[in-house]
């Protein structure tokens, strides 16, 4: 059966249709949708967990292999930064049943920190790694992924990007093919116990493992050569290879599907049998540097750009450069007409009733340094709040604010990371700040959810991917037993009461553990009360409560008013107007 799928629903499917009986991650964008679509419509065949992180999540993934069972990881490209560690070591020991890391990477960071190009870890743990460029092939390079990893007892990588994962194409959906094999893990510590005298010999056997592949690589399905104009020879993978075939649609094309361990005699045969040779890829030069060291003539970068996104019109401008007609960009044209040429900016807020916004009120009254985090509240960042000093990567926003205590900072310091972040990697932060007596404050912006991602459970919300009702962590427990005694809950949207401990807890010379508690409005989907409005007699027009940032809150000429479709009744606003007039 033909179906119209996301590359995201499509790499669930495949996991369905491979086998697979195991699936942990952690959400972040663009991988989120992988697992929850196999909570949703597979749950009956594999079990599926959102894990604390995403190292948890590969270990999880890899214990099951080792005992036999078909099983997936999913995370976003600097997920697989935290999960590196397993990674490197899961190489050596090699898997038993099929392993598959999916891992969504995020050109142009739309919902990201950094770009980074995934290709550059498979190499560097010396692991096959597939590259799709549409749903289809997303699917079918699940399976073939499953197949490749028990054939050669390797981990593999299912690189996706964002459009892949996020553009929908026609998936034939196909039966499931079970394992066949019980999960029953055997014993053999010289091939699962690293310790160097085992650890050399597994050495050797991985790079005669990456000799086998490369030579598997020649055949895999996964590369595709077409063979038209021998004039012009373009080498590309992943998404490139849609934008190539739409811009260049008479060139000679080797797509590689499956570009590591990369496929030497392959690459060397194509090359031979065009004119003119040019590499066409996403980001790094990573296909380009490896052919280059082949002593193969090609061109690749700078004339295709290596920050952020590709796009058609990208290979539109370069074209004569690419095909060697002349040596100038010619600037393609817009494909949307009538666009107004500029559009007002708007940048990403806070939702209307977002807790948050009230603890960077009340942090807005006290001079202080914030190191920040990952979550929604990094939108703390932007004017009128402005409330957020650094920002590094999960569990950052605990460790930062240490390492400025200790070097002494003369600005008191306060770390601030979400419950999920916490959870995530915050926890050795502030058992690290207990142990060496820090005296920094840290603020955990607490609302029971994973919201930035898309309201995913985590360990405090109760409830697991698969429906399960479970126990809810508590973070200030948690701080009782790192060792952090000065530790309260407060409502982020009582100003007063928040401000006042925010004051006591960042002027003592003591630690501080501050839980910021209060549900996120989108994942209750209901409003917190009535809409509130302004009372135009009582108005002193001072603008305090502009000072919110919240998009419910208009000024019109010269006054103040609440619309009423925005607004979430979460009487912040009510809160700082010095003069009652909303009500």
């Amino acid at each position: 059966m033909k179906t119209l799928l996301s590359g995201n629903e499509a790499i669930a499917r495949g996991a369905y249709e491979a086998g697979v009986t195991l699936a942990a991650g952690y959400p972040g964008t663009p991988s989120t949708e992988i697992l929850e679509n196999i909570a949703a419509k597979y749950k009956e065949s594999i079990y599926a967990e959102w894990s604390p992180n995403e190292k948890v999540a590969f270990e999880v993934a890899a214990g099951a292999s080792l005992a036999g069972a078909r099983v997936i990881t999913t995370m976003k490209h600097v997920g697989l930064n935290v999960a590196a560690d397993p990674l490197m070591t899961l190489s050596y020991l090699g898997v038993v049943g099929g392993f598959v890391a999916v891992v969504a990477d995020d050109p142009g960071m739309h919902s990201s920190q950094n770009e980074q190009d995934t290709r550059h870890f498979a190499r560097f743990a010396k692991i096959p790694i597939f590259d799709p460029s549409d749903s289809e092939e997303a699917k079918e390079f699940m399976k073939l992924a499953v197949q490749l990893s028990e054939e050669y007892c390797t981990p593999v990588i299912l690189r996706s990007t964002t459009r892949v994962s996020h553009s929908r194409g026609i998936v034939e959906e196909q039966s499931r093919q079970e394992s066949g094999k019980p999960v029953n893990f055997e014993k053999n510590p010289s091939r699962f116990v690293p310790i160097p005298l085992w650890a050399r010999q597994m050495r050797v056997r991985v790079e005669e493992r990456v000799q086998k592949l490369q030579r598997a690589g020649t055949n895999s399905p996964a590369n595709k050569l077409i063979r038209q104009d021998k004039k012009l020879g373009i080498i590309t993978s992943g998404i490139a290879y849609q934008y190539v075939r739409e811009v260049f649609p008479n060139a000679s094309v080797l797509k590689l599907g499956l570009p590591f361990p990369f496929p030497d005699e392959l690459i060397k045969t194509f090359a031979a049998s065009v004119e003119r040779l040019v590499v066409i890829e996403e980001l790094e030069d990573f296909l380009e540097e490896h052919i280059k060291s082949l002593g193969i003539s090609c061109i690749g970068k700078p004339v295709i750009p290596k920050i952020g996104e590709l796009s058609p019109d990208i290979l539109i401008e370069r074209k004569n450069l690419i095909e060697g007609n002349n040596d100038e960009i010619v600037a393609s044209q817009p494909k949307v007409k009538n666009i107004p040429p500029e559009l007002p900016g708007r940048p990403p807020v806070l939702c209307p009733g977002c807790p948050h916004r009230g603890i960077f009120y009340s942090l807005g009254r006290l001079d202080v340094i914030v190191t920040g985090d990952i979550g929604c509240y990094s939108l703390g960042v932007f004017p009128p709040l402005s409330r957020l000093d650094t920002i590094l990567c999960m569990g950052g926003g605990i460790s930062l604010a240490h390492g400025m205590d200790k070097a002494e900072n003369p600005k008191k310091i306060v770390g601030m990371v979400g419950d999920s972040t916490f959870f995530h990697s915050g926890i050795t932060g502030l058992l690290d700040i207990a142990y060496n007596k820090g005296r920094s404050t840290i603020i955990v912006v607490d609302n029971r959810i994973t919201a930035m991602t898309g309201h995913q459970d985590n360990p405090g919300s109760g409830k697991t991917l698969m429906g399960e009702t479970t126990g809810e962590a508590s973070i200030e427990e948690i701080g009782k037993a790192c060792g952090i005694k000065n530790i309260r809950t407060v409502d982020p949207r009582d100003i007063k009461t928040a401000t006042a401990v925010l004051k006591e807890a960042t002027e003592s010379p003591e630690t501080w553990l501050i839980v910021s508690k209060a549900p996120c409005p989108l994942h209750l989907r209901q409003p917190l009360g009535a809409p509130l409005r302004v009372a135009e007699d009582q108005c002193r027009k001072c603008n305090a409560c502009l000072k919110l940032g919240c998009p419910g809150l208009e000024k019109v000429g010269n006054q103040i008013r609440i619309n009423e479709y925005l607004c979430a009744g979460c009487n912040l606003c009510k809160n700082v107007c010095p003069a009652n007039a909303i009500n």
